[in-house]
């Protein structure tokens, strides 16, 4: 229901355009609307969506922007100033000033001992979280909608193997298999007593997110296209001899391009905090990369001294946890008005 200060119009099937010519005389012309003009239309008038779509835009671009943005602030992430410059640091290791010895040349303080930049090491850690959740939303996505709609489509044997496939991974606890695979994973690659480069550990981790992460989109899309292959354009397709493969790009993805992007909207900022966790735990990204999981174990380690090690980390995954998941909710309302509470 719409109150009288809605603006109706966006539903609309036409909208007729003024005439031209003979006096007046010559029709109307009737202008349609495409629904993506139409979904754009509603998302613009939700404010808190566009707020957080601007704050998701802004995150991106801080990570692609990283290396420009620590040049023109002058800091490197990977430079322990504090082993460089004995002056910042007190003789318990801990960064000498208040806020963790912020100042005009380090912004948000330096770390205890070493003397990282705080500042350059957040800027930094959101391009490495915030790259890999994108990597591991990328292939479980890929993963998850090809096994879902297959499984609804073609049903069977396969749908019922597949599916208690899925039902096993679903019931494992899945926090705890990442910390139990990912040094597994690790070992195939690299020998134990030799050092893990930061790209097969990257490679670990979008592993073993990647194989753990597809189920819940897989089960979502199986069931929506369990319904859509029962339609009349499905059922005109097999009749013209289509086959399964065309069937399932032509006519059912297109149907279900909303509650894919929906979902990845969705995935993306559990995948990025699942990321944050594991290096939080240890068995993720490791020093001196940049990693907000590794900032959170320095906080933890030194919260005592001063809560700012806490604070920057801490509000920055909690702002884009809650940004990116109300961007998704409002692209949801936006292209199914229909879920509009």
């Amino acid at each position: 229901m719409t109150t009288p200060t809605e603006d109706t119009t966006e539903t609309d099937p036409v909208l007729v355009a003024s005439a031209t010519g003979d006096g007046g005389n010559k029709p109307a012309a009737l202008l349609g609307r495409t629904p993506g003009q139409i979904a754009w239309s509603r998302f613009k008038r939700n404010r808190i969506g566009v707020l957080c779509a601007g704050i998701v835009i802004f995150y991106i671009l801080v990570a692609i922007l990283a290396p420009v943005i620590t040049k023109l602030y002058g800091q490197s992430p990977y430079v322990p100033y504090g082993l460089r410059d004995m002056s910042l640091i007190d003789d318990n290791q801990v960064p000498i000033g208040p806020g963790g010895g912020m100042s005009a040349e380090h912004w948000f303080g330096i770390t205890p001992a070493t003397g990282y930049d705080v500042f350059a090491k957040l800027v930094y850690g959101i391009r490495t979280s915030l790259g890999i959740g994108l990597l591991v939303t990328i292939f479980s996505s890929i993963i998850g909608i090809a096994i879902g709609v297959a499984q609804g489509y073609l049903g069977g044997k396969f749908d019922y193997f597949v599916g208690r496939f899925t039902d096993l991974l679903l019931g494992l606890p899945t926090q705890l298999f990442f910390i139990a695979f990912t040094p597994i994973v690790l070992i195939w690659f690299v020998p134990a007593n030799r050092e893990t480069p930061v790209y097969m550990r990257v490679i670990a981790i979008v592993l073993v997110q990647t194989f753990l992460g597809w189920m819940g989109t897989s089960r979502l899309l199986r069931g929506l296209a369990l319904s859509l292959r029962e339609r009349e354009y499905v059922e005109a397709a097999k009749i013209a001899g289509a086959s399964p493969t065309r069937i399932i790009f032509k006519e059912l993805l297109p149907n279900l391009a909303t509650t894919i992007l929906v979902q990845v909207t969705l995935t993306l900022p559990a995948m990025v905090t699942a990321e944050a966790g594991l290096s939080f735990l240890g068995v993720g990204m490791v020093e001196p990369t940049p990693d907000w999981g590794l900032m959170f174990q320095d906080a933890v380690n030194n919260y005592q001294n001063d809560l700012t090690y806490l604070l920057f980390p801490g509000l920055s995954l909690m702002i884009f946890t809650i940004a990116f998941n109300q961007f998704g909710d409002a692209v949801r309302d936006a292209l199914d008005p229909k879920t509009i509470r």
